[in-house]
């Protein structure tokens, strides 16, 4: 049995037993799920999936919450959808509908059956520019909506919550969101919620009524409800629902543009058009199905100035909201000081803070026209009037579209940047988007923090201040009795202070259950009642995401953490540092905010970009990872394979280690997976052949023409392949018929500067493979006054062992690097390492693994890339001329690790003119690219994204791609030729005569024929030992595979 299993049932026996009753919903509890998995299989054309990945991958959202589905429909159409629906309700099971999964109120998780309509039900289906309607799916990404309604049309929809890039229209149709620039739609007369913005929807009820909502004229109404049926039914109850409670709702339903919380009856109300679209928005499922949605659209004003004020603090900021919105801006937003602190202290956009002026507290206000120079109008007369006011704020104005990006990134950075704070406690939403009208702010900001400071919490306070909103992640202690009791009271006592100021417990994630409790302390019982009643109307069996929104389960219930939260604590190999030494606590980090499942703006995550799959993004990875060490779905704890295949397609890009808003590390919690998974059992043959590259490629240099013959040559080529599990589509990169350590040793250098020395790593590819690349190094760095040092011992730093698990392995290497670096190392020698991958392992791996070791993080300070030491080390370096074009491709563990700006300014001061395609991986990924089936595919996927389309596009420019594995996928994937920085370096240098050109290196034949005969017998003998050894393996495999004898 694996330790891990043993460690969770010794700590976890009692918490089991909660979770199992958390899975016992009355509304599923006579459901045959076996047979309801079949009948769905059989009448649904889409994806059913009743396993327990699929399971765990959807039992949470964004929340605090956790309940386990019956399972995952993935429907392909509005018919799949019907006869979903259909199976469930002869089942009486109850339905989720879910999008994009970032809901932070626990509307997103419950035992019911789970409809995803966020793969395939995702196309915008039409737009009307006449009329600004746009027709969407459910499953439709806001971004895509934005980009094809303003490319084509100059219109946008409004409301742009933080998540926009991966946020599906049906979650904010469920929740009623809002967002920075939903000042637009409220400056065109609609409003700021999605509610508001809503024209007409096709809804589906439990039990099968299928029909177009929207506004509703009189004399409409009285046609549909003398048409009887079930439609006609509906619209009667609705009608009678309004005419009993009208007086309490006209009373009771503020008149603030941000009310989110409850169900939007006032839009029943005769002058508001009896619009059921509206009234159906914000019911977080419990009601109806959403097919399609027709939405308003409104121009785009795409023309922007960004205005930033400093303040002393946040609270005399709100003080000139009033002032400032007379302008119409069309987005006005808050930041405090301790957003600006958490920023500092997590590293993450802190050179963005540069743009904000001196002060505690910050408002960003934006103007937006068709004209540039009438945003700018509009910004210089609101600075104008701020100007002349006694307490005048500082003022900062950009109209830099990639500074005033920065800046909105900065602010829609808030969830991640006070999410896992170093030193301080964890913070949690709960009560994260209050809203009160917004010219009560400048009362409720100091009010609210005087009701954190009695509870001891310290949150940020920041968000929509021009709406109303206010965002915070708080410091709730959900880890003890003691802890959530704190908590419970506080949001007693925070819902009574917004509902005395007129305002929402919810201004724009819903209530689900993490608010839906309080819902009597701001609309009274009758209300609350009619909320009841208007749910009963449309769902009489109450199927539709029960417990959430109307008698909804009590706050405090289904957490996913609580009191007896006590994970298991297994050994790895990785120290996770900046998890207090805890893989438990690292597989806790993502907040679930679903940035992975974007589609462009970044390198995470290459994986679901080409699939669209859940378990393939960087949140379900770090889902299934948790629901491994939490043991109640996923039982297997190392040997999971459900979190084998979820990691299988994971490229160990690194990209989520930079992208992700909480630095979630995929990669290594990856390798850390893996030598606990392969732990006393083979690995697939790819790993042996990719993972020991370094010793394959050590004995390949004794005769690497043969090698290369085994290599290349029709047959032999293919026998090689198969034993290597390398895709027969692929080719094997040629070694150099000479090491890069042989040339340097044999080198008579032209001129040896008495400079001050520098290490040059000659890792495994540039030392086996691309010499010309290390060879052209030496020439730049002596060049530029430095005394090359190459290490005569063989050291290596085992990038590839990582990717397969071999850590044990890998730290050996660790330790022999430091060992022979020793004296180098404390005489504080720099070290430029060429190849990127190599080089993230000094910068990251090695203190990970070495923690403790001061040499190890010495050797982290003194790594560098090419042009971040020139930059650095060499500033006054004459960079030689080269007017030219490339095409830059960065590595992603460069991206990652080091960033790409020294690269890009040291190729502008040569004068290539650099072009970038969308960031992205390469989708080789070290040897990823080149294994067998499905990761060939998405390798394939992945480049043909942008980076190939971009290298075939621009025949006559250089490519420039400082990876060896980026360099191969542009080489097998495009037939160009990239170049590192070094040779685009070099190539200046011998164009304006600075250096000679190379010359053809020769070797000694008789020593080189010794050598070849020797190796040919080597290698040969390995194939014949490792192909008898291998398909031993596999019969013995087949064998105890096969059912006993009878």
């Amino acid at each position: 049995m694996s330790s891990l299993v043993v460690l969770r049932e010794r700590n976890e026996s009692s918490r089991f037993r909660r979770l199992r009753a958390d899975s016992q919903s009355p509304a599923a509890a006579a459901v045959d799920v076996g047979r309801l998995s079949a009948a769905l299989a059989r009448e649904v054309r889409g994806e059913v999936r009743f396993d327990n990945a699929s399971r765990a991958l959807y039992a949470t959202d964004a929340s605090n919450y956790r309940q386990v589905p019956l399972g995952v429909v993935i429907p392909r159409d509005e018919a799949d959808v019907v006869a979903a629906v259909d199976v469930c309700r002869r089942f009486e099971a109850p339905i989720l509908s879910r999008a994009g999964g970032t809901s932070l109120a626990g509307q997103c998780c419950n035992v019911a059956v789970v409809l995803d309509c966020s793969k395939y039900m995702r196309r915008v289906l039409a737009i009307d520019p006449r009329l600004k309607l746009a027709t969407v799916q459910p499953g439709c990404v806001l971004d895509d909506l934005r980009h094809t309604a303003q490319t084509r049309y100059g219109l946008t929809f409004g409301p742009d919550p933080a998540t926009h890039k991966n946020c599906c229209l049906g979650g904010m149709l469920g929740n009623n969101s809002c967002g920075i620039h939903s000042l637009l739609s409220a400056h065109a007369g609609l409003g700021l919620r999605t509610s508001d913005n809503t024209h007409s929807l096709e809804v589906l009820t439990y039990d099968g009524l299928r029909m177009q909502v929207g506004p509703t004229a009189r004399d409409e109404l009285e046609v549909i409800i003398a048409g009887g049926g079930r439609r006609g039914r509906i619209y009667q109850d609705l009608r009678n629902l309004v005419s009993r409670h009208e007086q309490a709702i006209r009373q009771r339903m503020p008149k603030l543009p941000r009310r989110v919380s409850g169900y939007n009856l006032d839009a029943l109300l005769p002058e508001n058009g009896f619009n059921v679209a509206q009234a159906l928005v914000g019911t977080e499922g419990t009601c109806v199905t959403i097919l399609q949605a027709t939405l308003h659209l409104v121009d785009a004003l795409p023309e922007r100035v960004l205005v930033v004020l400093g303040y002393p603090d946040v609270y005399q900021a709100a003080n000139h909201l009033a002032e400032i919105l007379e302008f119409k801006p069309v987005g006005l937003e808050g930041i405090d000081h301790l957003l600006v602190e958490y920023i500092h202290r997590k590293r993450v956009h802190e050179s963005d803070l540069a743009f904000l002026p001196p002060g505690k507290g910050f408002l960003l206000v934006e103007f937006g026209a068709d004209r540039r120079q009438d945003a700018q109008a509009q910004a210089e007369a609101m600075v104008a009037r701020l100007r002349r006011m006694k307490d005048a704020p500082e003022i900062r104005m950009y109209d830099d579209q990639e500074k005033e990006q920065k800046l909105w990134e900065l602010r829609e950075s808030g969830l991640g940047a006070t999410a896992w704070v170093p030193g301080l406690p964890d913070m949690w939403p709960g009560w994260e988007d209050s809203a009160v009208p917004p010219d009560k702010v400048a009362v409720y900001l100091p009010r609210l923090r005087a009701l954190f400071d009695k509870y001891g919490y310290k949150p940020s306070l920041y968000g929509h201040f021009g709406q109303g909103c206010i965002h915070c992640r708080v410091d709730f202690d959900l880890y003890t009795t003691e802890g959530i009791r704190a908590w419970r009271s506080f949001l007693d006592e925070a819902a009574d202070l917004v509902v005395s100021l007129g305002g929402s417990l919810s201004g724009e994630h819903g209530d689900g259950q993490a608010r839906a409790e309080l819902l009597p302390r701001m609309y009274g019982p009758e209300l609350v009642d009619a909320f009841r009643e208007f749910k009963r109307i449309w769902d009489p069996q109450w199927k539709m995401n029960p417990g959430k929104l109307v008698d909804p389960s009590p706050i405090t219930e289904n957490l996913r953490l609580g009191p007896d939260y006590h994970p298991p604590e297994p050994t790895t190999h990785f120290a996770f540092p900046q998890d207090r030494r805890s893989f438990a606590r690292a597989a806790l980090r993502c907040v679930g905010a679903g940035k992975c499942r974007r589609e462009e703006g970044g390198v995470m995550c290459p994986s679901y970009m080409v699939t669209h799959e859940e378990m393939h993004s960087t949140r379900g990875r770090a889902r299934l990872l948790w629901e491994m060490l939490n043991g109640e779905v996923l039982t297997d704890g190392w040997k999971s394979k459900e979190v084998f295949d979820a990691l299988d397609l994971c490229l160990s890009c690194k990209g989520c280690k930079s992208d992700c808003p909480v630095q979630v590390d995929m990669a290594t919690y990856k390798a850390e997976f893996l030598s606990h998974y392969y732990e006393g059992r083979l690995r697939p043959r790819h790993a042996y052949a990719f993972g020991w590259i370094h010793t394959w490629a050590r004995l390949a240099s004794l005769a690497p023409g043969v090698a290369n013959f085994l290599s290349r040559t029709p047959g032999l080529e293919r026998i090689l392949k198969f034993l290597a599990g390398v895709d027969p589509r692929r080719e094997f990169p040629p070694f150099a018929r000479e090491t890069f350590k042989q040339w340097f040793a044999r080198r008579r250098a032209s001129y040896k500067p008495a400079g001050p020395p520098v290490l040059l790593f000659a890792d495994t590819f540039t030392n086996y493979f691309h010499t010309d690349v290390a060879q052209d190094a030496v020439s730049v760095l002596e060049d530029a006054g430095f005394q090359i040092v190459v290490p005569r011992q063989d050291v290596c730093c085992g990038r590839p062992l990582y990717d397969y698990g071999f850590l044990d392995m890998a730290r050996r290497r660790l330790d022999n690097v430091l060992e022979v670096l020793g004296p180098a190392i404390r005489a504080g020698m720099p070290m430029v390492v060429l190849e990127p991958s190599c080089a993230a392992v000094f910068r990251d791996e090695l203190t990970e693994m070495l923690p403790d070791r001061d040499e190890a993080a010495q050797l982290a300070s003194q790594t560098y890339l090419l042009s971040e030491f020139l930059e650095t080390r060499a500033p006054h370096y004459r960079l030689p001329r080269l007017d030219t074009k490339a095409v830059y491709h960065a590595h992603c563990h460069q991206r990652a690790i080091f960033g790409t700006a020294s690269d890009a300014r040291l190729l502008s001061e040569m004068g290539v003119e650099i072009s970038i395609p969308e960031a992205g991986c390469c989708g080789m990924a070290g040897a990823f690219g080149f294994e067998r089936g499905t990761h060939h595919d998405v390798s394939i996927a992945c480049g043909e994204r942008n980076l190939l389309p971009a290298a075939r596009a621009e025949p006559d420019s250089l490519i420039v791609a400082d990876g060896f594995s980026c360099r191969e996928q542009i080489i097998q994937g495009s037939g160009r030729t990239p170049l590192h920085i070094a040779r685009v370096i070099a190539r200046g240098l011998r164009e304006t005569g600075r250096i000679a050109s190379q010359a053809v290196p020769t070797n000694d034949q008789r020593s080189r024929s010794r050598k070849v005969l020797l190796a040919a017998g080597l290698i040969c003998t390995a194939l014949l030992v490792g192909g008898w050894y291998l398909s031993r393996v596999r019969s013995s495999a087949m064998l105890s595979s096969r059912p006993p004898a009878r």
